[in-house]
């Protein structure tokens, strides 16, 4: 079994709906369970400015795919929801990308490879992500630094 931390996110139509549609699509399927999301936040964009707000949040899921597996679901999801992939960190009608995964044992997995980076290479960066997840998992520690030290250094 598998624990992931699944960034979501929406900036195009009916942002809500893509996300709560692809959410109960990842509730539905036999091989993922225990499917809790964050808040939904709106936020501006980051990396390609010249777009409309997004609304993002985090899911946390169990499942017995393996992180290529979940990879593949979560495109499959974008792709249900039309998701094109025009211009790098452009407009979506749905982005979700694996932010954490973790083992049967609870060991943080680290991949890197021509299909998947996990823990996503952006993920410390992002003030969006980390607050979703810290909703999700407030005793997150990452470089000998909480969520909330991270958060602080990134707003100076």
């Amino acid at each position: 079994m598998y624990t992931y931390y699944i960034s979501v996110g929406s900036n195009m139509g009916d942002k809500k709906g893509y996300i709560h549609s692809a959410f109960q699509s990842l509730q539905q399927h036999e091989a993922v369970s225990k499917v809790i999301s964050s808040t939904l936040i709106e936020t501006e964009p980051w990396g390609y400015t010249e777009q409309d707000t997004f609304v993002n949040g985090m899911w946390f899921c169990e499942s017995t795919l393996d992180p290529h597996q979940m990879l593949g679901l979560i495109q499959c999801l974008e792709k249900g929801a039309g998701r094109k992939r025009l211009i790098h960190w452009g407009p979506r009608t749905l982005d979700l990308d694996i932010i954490l995964a973790y083992d049967s044992q609870g060991a943080m997995l680290s991949l890197n490879d021509a299909t998947l980076v996990v823990p996503h290479p952006h993920f410390w960066d992002r003030s969006f992500v980390l607050e979703s997840l810290y909703e999700l998992l407030p005793t997150f520690t990452y470089k000998d630094m909480t969520i909330n030290e991270r958060l602080a250094q990134l707003s100076e």
